[in-house]
C-alpha cells in the first residue's frame, strides 16, 4: 500500500463490528516473525526485573508527594512516563514535570540494560505491544500509576508572563501521581470552566508555547492519523479526532526537551535529536505544488504557519499536507562529549531538543535524564553514562526503522482486512501523490472512508477528489488494488 499518514494507536474499546480478529493476529503475528521483532523476555532478565521491583536499587532521599501531580494518557495505558503539577509563579508560571526514574530499577550492564539496549523501544501494532522493558516494571514499579508513590526525575521550570523559560532544574525525589486523565476528559474540564487550576493552566500555558513556537518558526504537520480501533470481533480503521488538549500536553514534553538540550550544550555533553531545516529546493518544489493546486501561499509567509493553515478535510489541503512530508527529513541523533557540535536544532521545533520524557518506551531518554540531573547538580558525568551515549544512536536508528517497519506493515494487513468483503465498490479518495507529476500510471490515493491510503491504476492531478473501483484484495500480503473511473 502507500505512504502512511499519521501513526499507529489503539483507540478506545467500541461495541461495532469489526474484521475479523483471529486472521488479523495470525497476520500480525506473522509480520511479527518476519521483521523480527522481539518476543518473550528472557528468564535472566525476568528474575532481574522481579528483584528490583520488589527491592529497588536505590531510590531519592528527596520527598515530594505532597505535590497534587496529574497523568494524561490515552485509554488503557499503564507506562506512564510523565506526570505534571502547573501553578502561577510570581507574574508567569511554575512546570513541574515527573518523569520515570528507571535508575532506581536498571543496573547499567545488567540483565535489563542488556535487553533494553537490544530492544530500544516499545513496539506498536494494534493487537498488542512489545515492551522495552518489563511489565512488572513499565506497567507497575516504575508506572507512575495513580495513588502510588514512585521514583521520578522532576523537572522544575520556570516560566515568565509569556510562557518563555527562565529557570530550571532536574532532580530525584518520590512522588505521587493523585489524578489519572484522558485527552477527553481534560477539554472537556477546560472546555466547561472546570475549577482544576492545574488544567485551566495547561491549556493557559500550552497556548502560550504554541504562539512561541510560531514565532521561532517552529513547524509542524497536520497529517491525519490513522488510527485502529478495537471493536467488537476485531479492529476497524477510523481517523484520529485530534483535540487541542493534546497539544497543550505536548508543549510541556517539548518544552522540556527545549530545557534539557539547553543544559546538555552548556556542559558540553550529550545527546540532542536533531534535523536539518528544509533545502531552497525542496521549499521551491512545495511552491511549485501549492500553486499547482492553487493553496494561497504568500510570499512573506513561512511554510510552518503555511501547514498551521491546512484544513485536512479540504481535498487539496491534504494532498499538499502529504507532499509537505519532504520538509521533515534527515533527522538523527548527535553524540557531542567536548565542544558543540555544528548541527543542534530539530528545525521543526526550530530549537535544540532532547527525548528526555518517555524513558519507559524509548531507551535514550534514560541516559538523558541521567545526565541533565548530573548536570543540574553539579556533579560529573558518570563514566558509565558517557561511555554509552556513542551507541545510543546506532541502537536507536535501528529500533527506529523496526518501529517503522511494524507500522507500515500492520496498517497494510489492517487495511487489506477491512477491505476484503469490498471488491467491486466504488469509494470516493482524493490524490495525495503522482510519480513524476506526470499523472499516469498508478498514483497515490487517500481514501476518505474507511481511511485507506493506497495505489491506484490511473490518470487524475494530484489534489483531485476521485472516484475509485476496488479491483482486488490480497490480505495476506497486505495489498489492495484501485482503480481509477
Amino acid at each position: 500500500m502507500g505512504q502512511r499518514s499519521g501513526i499507529l494507536r489503539p483507540a478506545d474499546p467500541a461495541t461495532r463490528e469489526g474484521v475479523d480478529a483471529a486472521g488479523l493476529r495470525s497476520r500480525l503475528d506473522a509480520l511479527r516473525a518476519e521483521l523480527e521483532v522481539p518476543e518473550e523476555f528472557p528468564a535472566e532478565v525476568l528474575v532481574e526485573a522481579e528483584r528490583v521491583a520488589a527491592q529497588p536499587l536505590s531510590l531519592p532521599e528527596r520527598d515530594e508527594t505532597d505535590v497534587p501531580f496529574l497523568t494524561i494518557d490515552p485509554p488503557g495505558s499503564m507506562d506512564l512516563d510523565q506526570a505534571m503539577h502547573l501553578s502561577r509563579h510570581r507574574d508567569g508560571y511554575r512546570v513541574r514535570y515527573a518523569i520515570a526514574h528507571l535508575e532506581s530499577f536498571v543496573e547499567p550492564g545488567g540483565a535489563i540494560d542488556a535487553e533494553a539496549r537490544r530492544r530500544g523501544q516499545t513496539i506498536y501494532a494494534p493487537d498488542k505491544r512489545t515492551p522495552l522493558h518489563p511489565p512488572v516494571l513499565s506497567e507497575g514499579a516504575a508506572s507512575l500509576l495513580p495513588d502510588e508513590v514512585r521514583p521520578a526525575y522532576v523537572w522544575d521550570i520556570r516560566l515568565d508572563a509569556r510562557g518563555e523559560h527562565t529557570a530550571a532544574e532536574v532532580y530525584p525525589a518520590m512522588v505521587r501521581s493523585v489524578d489519572r486523565l484522558e485527552y477527553t476528559q481534560v477539554q472537556a474540564s477546560v472546555d466547561e470552566g472546570g475549577d482544576d487550576e492545574r488544567l485551566a493552566l495547561l491549556a493557559e500555558i500550552g497556548v502560550k508555547r504554541i504562539a512561541l513556537e510560531q514565532e521561532r518558526g517552529g513547524a509542524s504537520l497536520p497529517m491525519p492519523d490513522q488510527e485502529v480501533e478495537q471493536v467488537e470481533g476485531g479492529f476497524r480503521l477510523r481517523l484520529h479526532p485530534l483535540v487541542p488538549a493534546e497539544d497543550w500536553n505536548a508543549q510541556i514534553s517539548l518544552l522540556t526537551g527545549m530545557v534539557a538540550a539547553e543544559m546538555m550544550l552548556h556542559a558540553e555533553v550529550g545527546i540532542l535529536r536533531t534535523m536539518p531545516g528544509p533545502g531552497e529546493d525542496a521549499l521551491r518544489q512545495l511552491r511549485q505544488i501549492a500553486s499547482a493546486l492553487e493553496v494561497d501561499w504568500p510570499a512573506e509567509q513561512t511554510y510552518g504557519d503555511l501547514l498551521r493553515s491546512l484544513d485536512g478535510s479540504d481535498s487539496r489541503h491534504l494532498a499538499l499536507i502529504h507532499e509537505s512530508t519532504v520538509l521533515f527529513r534527515g533527522a538523527g541523533y548527535t553524540v557531542f562529549d567536548g565542544g558543540v557540535p555544528e548541527l543542534v536544532e530539530q528545525a521543526a521545533i526550530a530549537a535544540p531538543y532532547a527525548h528526555v520524557t518517555a524513558p519507559l518506551r524509548r531507551l535514550v531518554d534514560r541516559f538523558g535524564l541521567a545526565l541533565c540531573a548530573a548536570v543540574s547538580a553539579g556533579d560529573e558525568v558518570p563514566t558509565w553514562l558517557r561511555q554509552a551515549l556513542s551507541e545510543v544512536p546506532d541502537l536507536m536508528e535501528a529500533s527506529d526503522r523496526l518501529a517503522g517497519g511494524v507500522e507500515r506493515g500492520a496498517m497494510d494487513v489492517i487495511e487489506a482486512a477491512t477491505l476484503v468483503d469490498r471488491v467491486g465498490q466504488t469509494f470516493t479518495a482524493v490524490v495525495i501523490d503522482v510519480p513524476d507529476g506526470e499523472g499516469e500510471g498508478e498514483i497515490e490515493i487517500q481514501v476518505i472512508d474507511p481511511p485507506v491510503i493506497a495505489r491506484a491504476k490511473g490518470k487524475a492531478d494530484l489534489g483531485d477528489k476521485v472516484s475509485v473501483r476496488l479491483s482486488e484484495v490480497d490480505p495476506d500480503r497486505g495489498r489492495a488494488t484501485f482503480e481509477v473511473i
